[in-house]
């Protein structure tokens, strides 16, 4: 005996898809202030999620000893060198100001003989060198005018106010404590939610996900301090003024995957100005040394993470960098991650059948 299946409800099912995106898209919009922030406690938590177990098998297996620990090892890491800098800065004004008038009035002497002799360049590096000399302040500070207003349109356009970034530091420490305490019900939830959508290849998906998040955040996080910590010695070891401030530069602009040549190679040309040619020649050797670094460390440091294809991680930081901004260095690799586990997974399936 065969039994007649009722008909589908077309309307019914249509008015539910629409009610569920509906009800989705308003929940992101009124969340959107804190997605953010939601997203960089995410990725802080589990790519330290190892570190907090650590800490909670020292500290007498206390869930809350060990959250409050991690909380203040992200304060001391986020929020209290954004002040100091900010407090160095300002403490520090009048001197900047009187640097800068005396930089504006400075004249270099010629060219010291080395420069002519470098391969290639030597000839340009010369008539560089002579053109800044003949230029005067005036006439120099118009020729950088167009770039210096295209890099303050890009920093106020991605950093915002300082009390706003502060706040979102705050906010995201905040999350990251509430993870903490929660981390193994998150982690259940969504891995259920993975098994839901595709079943066990939906679970080692979000399993693939979360590895190849710490490994991005091993990788690109040990990169930029490394980094930072060698040049800023080299500022130090140089003489370069503020060596300090400067090192911290170059960690955030490491984190940013820009690197750390911005903040040394000026260094370097300003010690070559100055007459300190044999410190100049110093610090171009650490600027080399540490500005290539990150092509060797940061692959192998993503790898032990996350065993993934390096060109697939690689152009997932940077892709995800220009996509989505700084926190599209994990959700880049995520995402490139995923794709490419699905599609060889489906790949290996028509093999099998066949």
């Amino acid at each position: 005996m065969t039994t007649i299946q009722p008909p589908r409800d077309l309307a019914r099912t249509t008015l539910g898809v629409l009610f569920i995106g509906a009800l989705i898209a308003s929940s992101l919009w009124v969340l959107r202030p804190f997605i953010p922030a939601i997203i960089w406690a995410a990725m802080l938590v589990i790519a330290t999620w190892p570190v907090m177990l650590g800490l909670q098998r020292r500290l007498w297996g206390r869930r809350s000893l060990a959250v409050t620990t991690m909380t203040l090892i992200l304060l001391l890491l986020f929020v209290v060198p954004l002040t100091l800098a900010i407090s160095t800065i300002v403490a520090h004004s009048g001197v900047i100001v009187e640097q800068t008038k005396a930089l504006a009035e400075y004249r270099p002497g010629p060219a010291p003989p080395w420069l002519a002799g470098l391969p290639l360049v030597g000839e340009h590096a010369v008539e560089f060198w002579d053109r800044m000399r003949s230029s005067d302040a005036a006439t120099l500070l118009k020729q950088l005018t167009p770039y210096l207003a295209d890099v303050a349109k890009w920093f106020v356009g991605h950093i915002g106010s300082v009390g706003m970034l502060v706040a979102q530091f705050l906010l995201t420490i905040g999350l990251s404590a509430v993870m903490y305490a929660g981390g193994e019900g998150a982690a259940r939830s969504a891995r259920r939610f993975g098994w839901r959508l595709a079943g066990d290849r939906g679970e080692q998906v979000v399993v693939l996900a979360g590895r190849a998040v710490r490994g991005v955040a091993l990788g690109v996080g040990v990169t930029a301090i490394v980094q930072s910590v060698l040049g800023g010695l080299g500022l130090a070891i140089a003489g370069v003024p503020f060596a300090g401030l400067l090192t911290a530069v170059m960690f955030l602009l490491c984190i940013a995957q820009v690197g750390p040549l911005l903040v040394l190679l000026p260094a370097t040309g300003w010690l070559f100005w100055s007459g300190a040619t044999g410190w100049g020649a110093f610090l171009l050797v650490v600027s080399l040394v540490v500005g290539t670094l990150d092509n060797f460390l940061r692959p192998v440091l993503i790898r032990r993470g996350a065993d993934l294809p390096l060109l697939l991680i690689f152009g997932g930081v940077i892709g995800g960098l220009i996509a989505f901004g700084l926190v599209g260095i994990f959700i880049g690799p995520v995402v490139l991650a995923v794709a490419y586990t699905l599609f060889r997974a489906w790949i290996a399936e028509g093999e099998s059948d066949s």
